[in-house]
This record gives C-alpha cells, sequence and structure tokens, in this order.
C-alpha cells in the first residue's frame, strides 16, 4: 500500500479515464475529456489530477478552488464577468470555488489540476496558527536517525 501523496508520478501518466462533460453543459463541437487522480491528500479535501480535452466549447462549473497548470496546448476561458483569459503551456491560474466559466479548447489542452476544498476565512486562520503551534512543537525534537547502510558507511569500516 502506499502513502498518500508520496512517491513520483510520470508527467504522463497510464490509466486516464472518461471524464464526459455534461451534455447540457455543451456549447459547440463534440469535445472528449478524460482525467486520472494523481495523488490525494490523507484527510480528502485536497487532490492532484490531470485532465484532458479535446476541440469544443462548454460551461464549466468548479465545484473546488482549482490551481490550474497547462502542460500541452491552450484554452481560452470566460469569466461571468465576461473577461477572456488564453491559458497556453506553463501556464497557471487559480479560479476560486463555485465558480462557472466558458471553455473553448480550439484543438486539444492537457492540465495538471490541484484541488481543493476551501476552508472559511475565520477557520483558515484557526487552521494556520495550529499547524504552527505543531509546527513550533514538532521541530523541538528532530526524529530519530533511522540507520541504513549506505555507501559512506561502507566506506568508513
Amino acid at each position: 500500500m502506499s502513502t498518500p501523496g508520496l512517491g513520483p508520478r510520470p508527467l504522463r501518466p497510464a490509466g486516464f479515464e472518461p471524464a464526459p462533460i455534461r451534455p447540457e453543459w455543451l456549447i459547440s463541437g463534440h469535445p472528449e475529456a478524460r482525467a486520472v487522480e494523481l495523488a490525494r491528500s490523507p484527510d480528502g479535501t485536497s487532490t492532484a489530477a490531470q485532465w484532458e480535452c479535446t476541440a469544443g466549447t462548454f460551461h464549466w462549473f468548479f465545484f473546488v478552488e482549482e490551481t490550474v497548470h497547462i502542460l500541452e496546448g491552450e484554452v481560452l476561458v470566460r469569466g461571468p464577468d465576461g473577461r477572456h483569459m488564453l491559458l497556453r503551456t506553463g501556464d497557471v491560474a487559480v479560479v476560486p470555488a463555485s465558480a462557472w466559466m466558458i471553455w473553448h479548447v480550439e484543438r486539444y489542452v492537457r492540465k495538471l489540476a490541484i484541488c481543493r476544498f476551501p476552508v472559511p476565512r475565520p477557520f483558515g486562520w484557526l487552521v494556520r496558527w495550529a499547524q504552527q503551534c505543531r509546527a513550533r512543537i514538532a521541530l523541538r525534537h528532530p526524529p530519530k536517525r533511522v540507520h541504513t547502510n549506505t555507501a559512506e558507511d561502507s566506506a568508513g569500516t
């Protein structure tokens, strides 16, 4: 069993599965979307996934806050206020939870999506304060060194 969130993941993982866009969200074209989850936080509040989509235009609802990193291709995104943003390979954007957007994919786009459930601001402050206290306490006592045989150990004998 692997530890959640640990371990390298390939940039183009195997295991993409269909992630169809809801028919009532389609505006034009026949976009085909696929996705694969890469990691999940132990508490289940954050995930990392790759998502790809072929040409088409559609509405998209972001249930959770999402940090988007475009790995390949490009997408023209329009927000509810009518502003447009062209996201190309290498671009990063943060989309707030509960936001409707219109996505226009000219040919193809593949993104890394870091999704997290937002925490109301007062609770966020409380969580950050508690984490800082925990870190201060934990940093007082470094973990016990686990001895492993290394080349340096062998050279010293």
